[in-house]
C-alpha cells in the first residue's frame, strides 16, 4: 500500500490516492506534532503544548490522549503508520511510509553529496516539488506558526541551492522570472541578489544587473546601515571585468529536470512576441492590480469583441508583473467563445487549478461547492495571479475567485460582466480599436521599419482595413512577413476584394471570421437578427429612435435588444446616446445579414428609411416654416416616427443624423427609390447652407441629379441643377456653376415655371457676383425681384430686395441699396423669417460701413450675429464675422477685429473653405504688421 503523510501543504494522510478522515483542527494538530519527529518519542507535555501553545485546557492531557484514540481509530486501515504508545509519550511509526517532509530533507542531504551540479540539480528539483503550498494548512497555533517558518528557511535554502547547481549549469535566462519574485520578495538578501546579478548577466542584461547591483547596495546601507558582504561584492566585481555575456553552454536536458514543478504553478502562456500601444490600459491595469494584499481581491475585467486583443493584452501585463506574485500563476481558457460553443463548466476549472498547485485526485471534492472552498483555502494567504480568459458571463467567474486578499485576477471576456463588476467590485476595462500608429508599430515589429517607410501609403491603408483590430493585423503582418518580396499593395487589393475572408488562416483560432462568429452563437435569434440589421442600416451609428424603425419593434424592446448586444461586445453605446459597431464587427454583420431572407432585410431598410426621410422633412419645416413642404407617402407600417419639438432640437436632430441620412439617401439610391432620393436632398437643403457643409450639399444633389431623371414632375429637374450650380458656386466651381444654373433658366423657361425662372435668377445672380461682374449680378437680381413681386410671395420678394441691394451697394450706389434692404427687412419682420432678416441686418452693416456710418454699421453687424448664433447658421455667421473684423480694422480696434477674424477663420476650416480661410490668414497677418506698438 502506498502512503503519504503530507506536511508541506494542508496536512493530511493518502492511502493509495484516497485521503483519510483526520478530525478537527486540534486533532490534526497532534498528528503534525508527531509526524516533523517521526520514528522518535515525543513526550506528552511537548505535545500538550505543540497543540495548545500557552493556552492549555483544565484536561489537556485527557483531551490528548482522545485525539490520539481517534488518530489511531482512523489509521487502523492504512498500512505501514501508526501511532505508538511509549514510555512517556508517543512515537508515529512509519516503516515503509513517505512524509514529504522527511523526503525533502533526505533528498537536500544527498544533493549536498553530490559533487557535479546536474544530479544535484535534479535531486533538488525533485525535492521542492514536494511542496504544494503552505505546510501545515489549517493548523494554527504558535507551534505551527514556527514550524512554517522554519521550513520556509529551508525551503528558501534549497530554492537557493538548485539556483546555484541551474546557474552552474548555464541556465541564467530561465530562471529570470523566478529569481525577479524573490528579488522583489527579499530586498536585502544577499544571496538572491548575487544569484539575480548572475542570470541577468548571462542572459545578456548586463547594465540591468549593475542597476540591481545599485538598488541593493543602497536598500543595505539605508535599512540596515551595512555595506554588501564579501560574496555580493565579489560578484559584483566579476561583473565589471568580465564581457556582457558569460554563461557556460547549457548541459542538453539540464533545464526539464531543474524546473520548479507545479508547487509553484507558472501556466502563463507566451507572451505576445509583438505588442504595441494600450498604454493608457497597461497604466490602468497597474493601478488595478499591481500591488495585492489587503482583504479584498483586486479584479480587472477586460472586455471588447472578438479579435481586439483582450487576451493580448492580459498575457502583456500578466508577464509584466509576474514577479510580483511569488506563489504562481494560474491561467485557463474558460471557452465562453469558441467553435464549440460550450464554455467550460466553473467546477472544471477549478479542477484544473487544484491540479496545478499539487491536490491529490482523491482529495478534490466532487461537490462543486466543496472543491470551489478546497480552492479558496488551498491559495489562501498566497500572492498568485490568476489569468481567467475568454470567459462566457460573470457566473462562470464568480465560483473562481479567491475568497481573501493577496492574489488578483484578471478577466477577459466578450460580455461586459457587468454582474461581476457591481456585485464583486471588478473593475472594468474596455477595449477599443488600436490608433493608426499602435497599428503601424504592430507592422514594423513584424516585419521592419525599412518595409513600412518604403511603402507608406500601402501599409497606412493595410492599417485602416484591419480597423485596429490586433488579430486582424497579426494575419496581414503574417501574410507580409511571409512573403517579403511581395508589396504592400498586392495585400491591399486582396483585403479589398475579399472582405474578410481575407483574414481567415483556416486555423479557427487565429481566423477572423471565425473569432466573430463565436460572439453571436450563444445569441437568441431575435437578437442575430438585430445584430445582422444593425450592420445593414445606413450610417455608422444609430440612434435608438432610428433603431426601433428599423426592426420595428417598440423603443422599450428596442432599448433591452440593443443593450443584449452591447453586453456580448457586438456594440459600442457611446456618452452621446448613439450605438456603434466597429468596422470589422460591422462587415461580419453584413455577412450575417445574408442569412435572414431578402423581404426582411428589405422591410427593415425601408422603414429606417422612411424614418430619416420623415423626420428630416419635419425637422425642416420646423426650423424653414416658409419653405414650400413637398408631399411624402405614408410611411411604411411599424416605422417609429420622432419629430422634433423645438428649433434646437431640430438642428441638434440633423447634426447627429447627418452622416446616417447622407448614407439612407445612398442607400435609397441604390435600392431604386428615386423620390426618396430626392427629397432627403431637398429636407437637408437648408441645414447644408447653415452649416456650411458646401461638400456634402453638393454631393446630394448630384445623387438627387441622377434621380430626378425618373420623375414625372420637370420642377424636380429644374430645381435639381439650380442648386448644383449654387453648390458649385458656393465652392468657387464657377464655370461648373454657370452651366447648370442655364441648364435650370432654359428648363423653367421651356416649362414656363415663372416661379423657377426667378430663384434661378437670384442665384444666378450669386453666381455672376463672386465672378466679379456685380452689374451683372444686379440685372439678375432685378429680374428676380420682378417676377417674385408678380408671384406674390412676399418672403420670396424679401430676398430679391436684399439681392438687389446688396449688389447696388457692391456698384457704391449705397443709398438705392439701403432702400432696397430696409423694404427686404420689413417684409422678413412682417412674415417672421428670422433667416432673411439676419442675412438683411448683414446686408445693412457693409452698407453702413460703406457709407461711412460705422455704429450703425456695428448695431446692424451684431444683431445679425445673435441671430445667426441662435440658428446654428454657421455658414453666414463666418461670413458676417469676416465683415464685421474689418470693420474694427477701420477703426482701429485691432483687438475686436482680431477676435472676430480668429472666429471665422476656425468656421471656414471646418466648412473647407479654403479661399475664405486663406484671405482671412493673410488679414490676420496684416494686421500684426501693421499695429503699432
Amino acid at each position: 500500500m502506498t502512503v503519504l503523510v503530507r506536511v508541506l501543504g494542508e496536512l493530511s494522510v493518502v492511502a493509495e490516492g484516497q485521503p483519510v478522515g483526520l478530525g478537527p483542527a486540534r486533532q490534526r494538530c497532534a498528528l503534525a506534532a508527531l509526524a516533523v519527529d517521526a520514528g522518535q518519542v515525543v513526550p506528552a507535555d511537548r505535545l500538550v503544548h505543540r497543540v495548545w501553545g500557552t493556552q492549555v485546557p483544565r484536561r489537556g492531557r485527557a483531551t490528548l490522549h482522545s485525539y490520539i484514540s481517534r488518530l489511531r481509530q482512523a489509521l487502523r486501515g492504512v498500512t505501514g503508520v501508526a501511532i505508538v504508545r511509549r514510555p512517556g509519550g508517543y512515537l508515529l511509526d512509519t516503516q515503509g511510509t513517505v512524509i514529504d517532509l522527511h523526503r525533502f530533507r533526505d533528498l537536500r542531504s544527498r544533493a549536498h553529496a553530490e559533487p557535479a551540479d546536474e544530479p544535484a540539480a535534479r535531486l533538488l528539483t525533485e525535492a521542492l516539488e514536494l511542496w504544494c503550498g503552505e505546510p501545515l494548512t489549517g493548523i494554527d497555533g504558535e507551534w505551527a506558526r514556527t514550524q512554517r517558518d522554519l521550513f520556509a528557511r529551508e525551503r528558501l535554502a534549497a530554492e537557493h541551492e538548485l539556483t546555484e547547481a541551474r546557474l552552474n549549469l548555464g541556465h541564467g535566462r530561465d530562471l529570470l522570472a523566478d529569481l525577479a519574485a524573490r528579488a522583489v520578495e527579499h530586498p536585502l538578501d544577499e544571496g538572491v541578489a548575487s544569484q539575480y546579478l548572475r542570470a541577468l548577466h548571462q542572459a545578456g542584461r548586463r547594465a540591468e544587473a549593475l542597476e540591481h547591483y545599485g538598488r541593493t547596495r543602497r536598500q543595505l546601507v539605508e535599512e540596515l546601515g551595512i555595506e554588501p558582504g564579501a560574496a555580493l561584492v565579489e560578484e559584483h566585481r566579476r561583473l565589471l571585468a568580465t564581457a556582457p555575456a558569460t554563461a557556460p553552454d547549457p548541459v542538453p536536458g539540464a533545464g526539464a529536470a531543474a524546473g520548479p514543478g507545479t508547487a509553484t504553478p507558472r501556466q502563463l502562456p507566451a507572451a505576445p512576441g509583438v505588442f504595441a500601444g494600450r498604454r493608457a490600459e497597461l497604466d490602468r491595469l497597474d493601478e488595478v492590480l499591481g500591488r495585492p494584499g489587503g482583504g479584498s481581491v483586486a479584479v480587472a475585467a477586460i472586455t471588447g469583441p472578438g479579435g481586439i486583443g483582450k487576451t493580448w493584452l492580459a498575457l502583456r501585463w500578466a508577464h509584466r508583473h509576474a514577479h510580483r506574485f511569488p506563489d504562481g500563476q494560474l491561467f485557463v481558457d474558460l471557452r465562453g467563445y469558441g467553435p464549440d460553443g460550450t464554455p467550460m463548466d466553473p467546477p472544471d476549472a477549478v479542477r484544473g487549478f487544484l491540479d496545478a498547485l499539487c491536490a491529490k485526485p482523491g482529495r478534490v471534492p466532487l461537490d462543486p461547492n466543496a472543491r470551489a472552498a478546497l480552492f479558496r483555502s488551498t491559495i489562501a494567504g498566497k500572492r498568485m495571479l490568476l489569468v481567467l480568459d475568454n470567459a462566457a458571463d460573470s457566473a462562470q467567474v464568480a465560483g473562481l475567485l479567491p475568497g481573501s486578499g493577496g492574489c488578483a485576477v484578471l478577466v477577459t471576456s466578450r460580455n461586459q460582466l457587468s454582474g461581476l463588476v457591481t456585485r464583486h467590485g471588478a473593475h472594468p476595462l474596455r477595449l477599443d480599436p488600436l490608433s493608426a500608429a499602435e497599428a503601424r508599430a504592430v507592422f514594423v515589429g513584424r516585419f521592419g521599419e525599412a518595409r513600412v517607410t518604403g511603402q507608406a501609403p500601402a501599409a497606412e491603408e493595410l492599417a485602416a482595413l484591419c480597423g485596429g483590430y490586433p488579430l486582424a493585423l497579426g494575419i496581414v503582418a503574417g501574410h507580409a512577413q511571409a512573403r517579403p518580396q511581395l508589396p504592400l499593395g498586392a495585400l491591399v487589393a486582396q483585403l479589398r476584394g475579399q472582405g474578410l475572408r481575407a483574414f481567415d488562416d483556416g486555423d479557427p483560432a487565429a481566423s477572423l471570421p471565425a473569432v466573430l462568429s463565436w460572439s453571436h452563437r450563444a445569441l437568441k435569434a431575435e437578437q442575430v437578427t438585430a445584430f445582422a440589421l444593425l450592420g445593414v442600416a445606413p450610417g455608422p451609428d444609430t440612434g435608438l429612435p432610428a433603431a426601433a424603425s428599423l426592426l420595428g419593434l417598440p423603443r422599450d424592446e428596442t432599448a433591452t435588444l440593443l443593450r443584449q448586444l452591447e453586453q456580448a461586445s457586438l456594440l459600442d453605446h457611446g456618452t452621446d446616446g448613439r450605438y456603434r459597431m466597429h468596422d470589422l464587427v460591422r462587415q461580419h454583420a453584413r455577412d450575417t445579414a445574408t442569412a435572414i431572407p431578402e423581404r426582411v432585410r428589405a422591410a427593415a431598410l425601408s422603414r429606417v428609411t422612411d424614418f430619416y426621410l420623415h423626420t428630416a422633412h419635419a425637422a425642416d419645416r420646423r426650423l424653414n416654416p416658409h419653405r414650400d413642404p413637398v408631399l411624402l407617402d405614408e410611411p411604411a407600417h411599424g416605422t417609429h416616427l420622432d419629430p422634433p419639438v423645438s428649433d434646437e432640437i431640430a438642428m441638434a436632430w440633423f447634426d447627429s443624423e447627418h452622416r446616417c441620412l447622407l448614407a439612407a439617401q445612398e442607400q435609397a439610391a441604390a435600392r431604386g427609390q428615386h423620390r426618396v432620393v430626392w427629397n432627403l436632398a431637398w429636407a437637408l437643403e437648408p441645414f447644408h447652407r447653415r452649416r456650411g457643409h458646401l461638400h456634402s450639399r453638393l454631393t446630394v444633389w448630384q445623387t438627387a441629379l441622377d434621380a430626378a431623371a425618373h420623375l414625372p414632375d420637370p420642377a424636380a429637374h429644374i430645381l435639381t441643377h439650380r442648386l448644383i450650380g449654387r453648390a458649385h458656386s458656393d465652392l468657387t466651381q464657377h464655370d461648373k456653376a454657370i452651366n447648370h444654373l442655364h441648364q435650370s433658366l432654359t428648363l423653367a423657361e421651356h416649362h414656363h415655371d415663372r416661379v423657377n425662372q426667378a430663384h434661378t435668377h437670384r442665384t444666378l445672380a450669386a453666381a455672376w457676383a463672386q465672378l466679379g461682374n456685380d452689374r451683372k449680378a444686379r440685372d439678375h437680381a432685378e429680374r428676380a425681384l420682378h417676377m417674385c413681386h408678380a408671384l406674390d410671395d412676399p418672403v420670396w420678394e424679401a430676398r430679391a430686395h436684399n439681392a438687389v441691394g446688396w449688389y447696388a451697394a457692391q456698384l457704391g450706389e449705397h443709398d438705392q441699396a439701403r432702400a432696397h434692404c430696409e423694404q427686404a427687412l420689413t417684409l422678413f419682420r412682417r412674415n417672421e423669417d428670422p433667416e432673411g432678416k439676419a442675412t438683411t441686418l448683414d446686408s445693412l452693416g457693409y452698407i453702413e460701413h460703406a457709407a461711412g456710418h460705422h455704429t450703425r454699421a456695428i448695431t446692424h453687424y451684431r444683431n445679425a450675429l445673435t441671430i445667426f448664433r441662435d440658428l446654428g447658421a454657421t455658414y453666414q455667421l463666418a461670413d458676417t464675422l469676416d465683415r464685421l473684423g474689418q470693420l474694427h480694422t477701420t477703426l482701429s480696434q485691432h483687438d475686436l477685429a482680431h477676435a472676430a477674424w480668429q472666429e471665422a477663420l476656425t468656421l471656414y476650416h471646418h466648412q473647407s473653405r479654403h479661399h475664405d480661410a486663406t484671405r482671412t490668414e493673410r488679414n490676420l497677418n496684416s494686421r500684426h504688421r501693421n499695429r503699432p506698438d
